[in-house]
């Protein structure tokens, strides 16, 4: 029986198991810059199988929170090198995830970059809620519709952060099209309305996602290109009533690429059905952030020994426990996470969680 303690090789690159970091939002990187701190925070997590960083926007367009890092300027591959230095020296393995929060942001996030920037989407819907700012939080506004050529410039864009985040030493990307995001709201019709050939269809809604992973592909290869997807998600108000049809389409484009892998986001249980069928018609290898990891992760360990998933990510309970793998093995015990310091501040509730 293959457990989650057992080796794994993606797509040419060995994990020593089957336990991954999954990608979280720490808003703890002044000027967009990644910092020391940084570093410490996934150095200290290299004993993960394979780390998968918090969302880094491909442009300046496309951040959606205060001090979200990215990888657009020389000065954030630099930092993002110390970075990948020092997971590989804990000898860790470390994919960028490369995120554009589309209509998930607001003019104030973008307005100290040069240009008039404001947030675009595929079409010009306002999301319903609020964003988070440096002023407090702040009501959605209509994005920007995106012509053809620059849905064409943002899928470029992509594939050059993703050269980028090879120069910065990590082992792969993975592309953000879960949580309402820009490839999302491109597969979701309440988001994407256009009538041209981004939009309308399940062929259309799904090109977009499909020509961000051919141009990554191409550029950085296979073997370092995955996806994170969450079929039926309703976050950042997404609509999304019939998600199977787009997302089987979706897996059959992608099949036959080779890709690193696919990652799944359940959103609740009654997901798993769409979950199995993804994992038949994909056969590369399948990571699953499961619904519920519960307090202890115990759990989610089954997913393996079933073969529901080569890998399972965990969030919260790598953020309190940066040796998870290890508690994990032991069946605990587990530090407590603290919510209040999820986003923002300093190395409390960032790198101050004791190991074993």
């Amino acid at each position: 029986m293959t457990t989650a303690f057992d080796p794994i090789d993606v797509a040419g690159t060995a994990l020593p198991n089957r336990v991954a970091m999954a990608p979280m939002t720490r808003n703890r990187a002044p000027g967009r810059v990644p910092t020391e701190l940084t570093a410490e925070y996934y150095a200290q997590r290299a004993s993960a199988g394979l780390i998968i960083t918090e969302g880094i926007q491909p442009t300046p367009g496309g951040q959606g929170y205060p001090n979200t890092p990215g990888l657009h300027s020389d000065e954030q591959i630099a930092a993002w090198r110390t970075v990948t230095d020092a997971v590989h020296a804990k000898g860790g393995r470390i994919f960028a995830q490369l995120m554009h929060a589309g209509r998930i942001s607001h003019p104030s996030l973008l307005a100290d970059h040069p240009g008039d920037l404001h947030p675009v989407g595929p079409s010009a819907v306002a999301p319903r809620g609020q964003v988070f700012t440096a002023e407090g939080p702040q009501d959605f506004v209509a994005p920007r519709e995106l012509s053809d050529a620059e849905v064409r410039q943002a899928v470029e864009d992509f594939a050059t952060a993703a050269r980028n985040a090879v120069a910065a030493g990590f082992d792969g990307v993975e592309l953000h099209g879960a949580n309402g995001y820009l490839i999302h709201q491109f597969l979701a019709p309440g988001s994407n309305r256009r009538t041209d050939a981004w939009g309308g269809s399940v062929e259309g809604r799904i090109r977009f996602a499909v020509e961000t992973v051919k141009a990554v592909v191409a550029a950085i290869g296979p073997e370092r290109t995955g996806l994170r997807i969450s079929p039926g998600n309703p976050f950042n108000d997404i609509d999304e009533p019939e998600p199977l049809p787009a997302y089987t389409a979706l897996v059959a484009e992608l099949e036959p690429l080779g890709l690193a892998y696919l990652h799944v986001l359940e959103v609740s249980p009654e997901i798993r059905d769409i979950t199995v069928q993804l994992r038949k018609q994909f056969s590369g290898t399948f990571v699953l952030n499961p619904a519920t990891e519960g307090p202890t992760g115990q759990g989610a360990l089954t997913l393996i020994e079933d073969g529901t998933a080569d890998l399972v990510a965990f969030g919260v309970l790598f953020i309190a426990n940066p040796d998870l793998p290890a508690r994990l093995a032991a069946g605990g015990p587990y530090n407590t996470p603290d919510p209040a310091t999820f986003y923002g501040g300093d190395h409390r509730g960032y790198t101050d969680y004791p190991t074993l």
